[in-house]
């Protein structure tokens, strides 16, 4: 299988061997950066998941992100749970807005504040 690294700008090309389903070696990558990627995202892909949200008594939407990446295959239910969110402002950057969201220990923070809008 072959990979782009995304860890830095330069983006090794990099192959990769599987066999019932574990990496058995890893080839192109320029630092062990590369190597661990490839190896993450050929077993269990994750990602960073951000968004935008509506604030209630804000004329200006939420950032948020999850604080560290979660599977690849939870970023739809991830969504589903943002979107269902109802949040009051004002709403403090780093503040938590979604604990451990769909099971996965992961918590949705804010990337910025947002005030009430007078």
């Amino acid at each position: 299988m072959e990979i782009t690294c995304i860890n830095c700008p330069v983006g090794c090309r990099m192959e990769v061997d599987l066999e019932d389903g574990k990496v058995t070696a890893v080839r192109g990558n320029g630092c062990r950066r590369g190597e661990v990627y490839a190896r993450q995202e050929c077993v269990a892909p994750l990602r960073m998941v951000t968004a935008v949200i509506p604030v209630s008594g804000s004329a200006v939407p939420l950032s948020v992100k999850t604080r560290t990446p979660i599977p690849k295959a939870r970023i739809a239910d991830c969504m589903r749970a943002l979107s269902a969110l109802r949040l009051s402002a004002p709403v403090a950057a780093g503040s938590v807005v979604l604990a451990d969201v769909c099971g996965t220990g992961v918590d949705v923070i804010a990337t910025k504040s947002v005030d009430k809008t007078a």
